[in-house]
C-alpha cells in the first residue's frame, strides 16, 4: 500500500452540544504544530444542540487548505448520522467509529476501526461522571493520533494552549489522550494510507478566526465605541472586543476609554454607533445579512449626513433569517446599493484572517478620511473557522482622522467654512466635532434636504449639486482602497476575479486548471468596491475573465457589469452557493464550463490557391528539394492571432 503523507481531510461527525470541539481544534493546533499546512471547518446547525454537526481538517504538504469534497478519514461518534458518515468515506478510506454504536458496517472497501470509547472513560478513576462525555471525545483523538502518526507531544501542547495552562484539565483530557493512543497500538491494525510527517511550513505563523482578528485590529485602530446585537456569526467579533479591549486599553488611573453596548436590536446598534461617530469617537457595529436589514434607514442617514462609522457584515446564506451557521457572499448588491435614493457604499473585502486585522484598523481611518460608513463583508467561514496567518502587525501610520478643523483652524479661516462645501474638489467636506470651543464650528446635522452650509433646503438645484458631489467622492474615494491581489501564472490567456474567502479555492483551481486541463490563468483578487484602476486593466487584457464568487445571482459580476458595461462580452459569472465553503472542484468546473476554446483560424480562398501554386510550381520545378512561397502578409498576420488564442 502506498503512503498518502501530509494530504488528506478527516471529518469528524458527533452531535452539536456534544463538547468535541475541544477534541476538534486539539486536532487541527496539533497537525499545525508538527508544520503542516492545516485548516479546519465546522459545519453546525442553528439549534442550541442535538443535531448532527461536522467538523472537517484538511492537511496538505503543498498548503492547498480550502474546502474539499471528498472525506479521507472519518470518525462517527453520532448514531443519527452513522450511516451517512459511513457512506461519505472515499473508497480506500478509513472509518473509525465508537463501538457502542450497534449498526451495521457493510463497506469492504474502507478500513474499519472500531473505539471502545465509553468504556476507557469509565475505566478512568480520575475522569469525574458528568465529565464522560465530554472527556470521551479525547480518546478518539488518541487512537486517531496513534494510526496516523499525529505527535502527542504537539497533541499536548495543543491541550496546554486550550486550557490556557490549567493543570487539572490538560492532565485530564491527555490521559484520555494517552489511553486511545495505547488501545490503538494493542488493538488495531493499519490497513490505511494516511500518515502524517513533521514539516516547516507552518513556522513563523498563527491560528486565528477573523472575527477574533477583526476585533483586534478595531482596537489597534483605535475603536473607542461598538454598539452591537447578538446575531451568528457575527457575535464572536462584538464579544472579542469585550475580551481584547481590557487587555489592550487601560489606563493608569483604571478608567475605560471605550464603551461597548449591546443594544436592544440592530437598528439601535448602529444608531448608538452613528451618534458616537458623529461625536468624534471611532465608532463601529457589527451584524449579519438580516441585521444589516434593520439598519437600512441610519445606513442612509449616515451616507448622507457625512458620519464615519464603520459596519462589519459577517454573511451568512439565505434571504429572510436564511440559514444563520452556513456561509454566503450574497450580502454585496444589498450592502453596494444600501439606503435610499441613490447611494454607493464603499465595501472592503478581506480575503483571510491577516486582512480582517488589517482591514479593522483601517476601515475606522477610511470612515474619518472620507466622511461615510464603510462596510467590511467577511463571511462565516472566514470570520468563525480558525485559519492560518502570518502574524498581526501593528500599524505603522498614525490614525488618520480626515478633514476635522480645530479652533486654530477655524480662526485662520475666520470662520468662514461649511460642513457640506467641497472647498479641495475631491467630495470630501470639512468638519467640526462637538467640543470645538470655536463660535463658528457649530452646524445643525440634518439627514433631510440641506446645502453646503448644513441649512434646511428643498431647492431642486441645491438637491442635485449635492448629490452630484456625493457621487464625486465616492468614486474618488478609490485612491484609498486597498488594491487588489494578483496572483499571475506565466502563459496565461483567461482571468479569473474573485474576493473573500474564496481565495484558497481558486488559488487551488488555478493550479489544476494549468496542470491538468491546459488552461493557464491569471487571479486578482478585488478587495474593495470602488474599483481601482488595477481592475479594469485586468479586465482589458483577456477575452475570457471569470467572476468566482459564493452567491447565487453573481453580484460581483452585475456591479462589474454597471461599472464597466463595455466588457460585458468579457466577463462571464461562476457562481455556487450551497452554504458550504468554496471548494477547488467548483470553482474548477464552473469555469470550465464557462470556458470557450478559441476557433481554429479558418484558410481564405486566396491562402489556399496561392498553397497550390506554389505545390505545382514545386513539383514541375525540383523534385529535390520542395519551394514554398511565402504567405501574404493578411494569412501570416491572421495565422499569428490564432496561435496567439490558443
Amino acid at each position: 500500500m502506498k503512503k498518502i503523507v501530509n494530504d488528506f481531510s478527516i471529518t469528524v461527525g458527533t452531535k452539536n452540544g456534544s463538547g468535541s470541539s475541544t477534541a476538534n481544534n486539539t486536532i487541527l493546533r496539533s497537525i499545525f504544530k508538527m508544520g503542516i499546512p492545516v485548516s479546519g471547518k465546522n459545519l453546525f446547525p442553528s439549534n442550541i444542540q442535538g443535531l448532527p454537526t461536522w467538523y472537517t481538517i484538511r492537511a496538505n504538504k503543498d498548503g492547498f487548505i480550502a474546502r474539499r469534497e471528498t472525506n479521507d478519514i472519518v470518525i462517527a461518534i453520532n448514531p443519527d448520522s452513522f450511516t451517512r458518515d459511513l457512506a461519505s468515506v472515499t473508497p480506500g478510506g478509513a472509518f473509525f467509529y465508537s463501538d457502542d454504536i450497534k449498526q451495521p458496517i457493510s463497506r469492504t472497501d474502507v478500513a474499519i476501526y472500531p473505539m471502545p470509547i465509553k468504556s476507557i472513560v469509565r475505566n478512568d478513576p480520575n475522569v469525574p461522571t458528568d465529565f464522560r462525555d465530554l472527556v470521551g471525545n479525547m480518546v478518539y483523538v488518541g487512537v486517531l493520533a496513534q494510526m496516523i502518526d499525529m505527535d502527542l507531544d504537539k497533541v499536548l501542547a495543543a491541550l496546554t494552549f486550550h486550557f490556557k495552562g490549567k493543570q487539572k484539565p490538560i492532565d485530564m483530557n491527555f490521559n484520555a489522550v494517552k489511553a486511545g493512543a495505547e488501545y490503538a497500538k494493542t488493538n488495531l491494525e493499519k490497513k490505511d494510507p494516511f500518515h502524517l510527517e513533521a514539516m516547516n511550513k507552518t513556522d513563523g505563523l498563527i491560528m486565528a478566526d477573523g472575527n477574533m482578528a477583526a476585533a483586534i485590529g478595531s482596537i489597534f485602530g483605535g475603536v473607542q465605541f461598538a454598539g452591537w446585537y447578538p446575531i451568528t456569526p457575527a457575535s464572536s467579533l462584538a464579544e472579542g472586543l469585550n475580551d481584547y479591549l481590557p487587555l489592550l486599553r487601560k489606563r493608569e488611573d483604571g478608567k475605560h476609554t471605550y464603551a461597548i453596548v449591546q443594544a436592544e436590536d440592530e437598528l439601535a446598534a448602529l444608531g448608538m454607533a452613528i451618534g458616537a461617530g458623529w461625536a468624534g469617537l471611532r465608532s463601529m457595529t457589527s451584524t449579519s445579512g438580516p441585521g444589516l436589514s434593520l439598519m437600512t434607514e441610519f445606513a442612509g442617514l449616515a451616507y448622507y449626513a457625512e458620519v464615519p462609522v464603520v459596519i462589519w457584515d459577517v454573511q451568512r446564506i439565505g434571504p429572510s433569517t436564511g440559514l444563520p451557521t452556513r456561509t454566503s457572499q450574497g450580502d454585496l448588491t444589498f450592502t453596494h446599493f444600501i439606503g435610499h435614493g441613490d447611494s454607493h457604499s464603499v465595501i472592503l473585502l478581506p480575503g483571510d484572517v491577516s486582512e480582517c486585522f488589517d482591514f479593522g484598523w483601517q476601515s475606522l481611518d477610511l470612515a474619518e478620511r472620507i466622511q461615510t460608513p464603510i462596510f467590511v463583508l467577511s463571511d462565516l467561514d472566514m470570520g468563525m473557522n480558525q485559519w492560518m496567518s502570518k502574524p498581526f502587525q501593528y500599524p505603522e501610520t498614525p490614525l488618520d482622522r480626515g478633514k476635522v478643523l480645530w479652533e486654530k483652524d477655524i480662526e485662520e479661516i475666520k470662520g468662514n467654512w461649511g460642513r457640506y462645501l467641497d472647498v479641495d474638489g475631491d467630495g470630501i467636506p470639512y468638519r467640526t466635532i462637538p467640543g470645538n470651543k470655536h463660535p463658528m464650528s457649530a452646524y445643525f446635522t440634518r439627514g433631510t434636504g440641506h446645502d453646503e452650509y448644513a441649512k434646511y433646503t428643498e431647492d431642486s438645484s441645491m438637491y442635485i449639486k449635492n448629490m452630484e458631489r456625493l457621487k464625486d467622492k465616492y468614486y474618488n474615494a478609490s485612491k484609498y482602497m486597498p488594491k487588489p491581489v494578483l496572483h499571475p501564472a506565466k502563459g496565461a490567456t483567461v482571468g479569473i476575479i474573485a474576493y473573500g474567502s474564496t481565495e484558497n479555492a481558486v488559488l487551488e483551481a488555478q493550479h489544476y486548471l494549468a496542470t491538468e486541463d491546459g488552461l493557464k490563468a491569471d487571479f486578482l483578487r478585488v478587495r474593495a468596491i470602488p474599483f481601482t484602476d488595477e481592475v479594469v486593466k485586468f479586465i482589458e487584457k483577456y477575452d475570457q475573465v471569470f467572476v468566482v464568487e459564493m452567491n447565487r445571482d453573481a453580484q460581483m459580476y452585475q456591479i462589474l457589469l454597471t461599472e464597466y458595461p463595455q466588457y460585458a462580452s468579457k466577463l462571464k459569472p461562476v457562481a455556487h452557493h450551497d452554504g458550504l465553503p468554496a471548494s477547488a472542484k467548483w470553482v474548477r468546473e464552473g469555469i470550465l464550463a464557462k470556458y470557450e476554446k478559441a476557433a481554429p483560424a479558418k484558410k481564405t480562398v486566396k491562402a489556399t490557391a496561392a498553397k497550390t501554386a506554389t505545390k505545382a510550381k514545386t513539383v514541375s520545378t525540383s523534385k529535390k528539394a520542395a519551394i514554398k512561397k511565402p504567405a501574404t502578409k493578411k494569412a501570416v498576420a491572421k495565422s499569428s492571432a490564432a496561435k496567439k488564442r490558443k
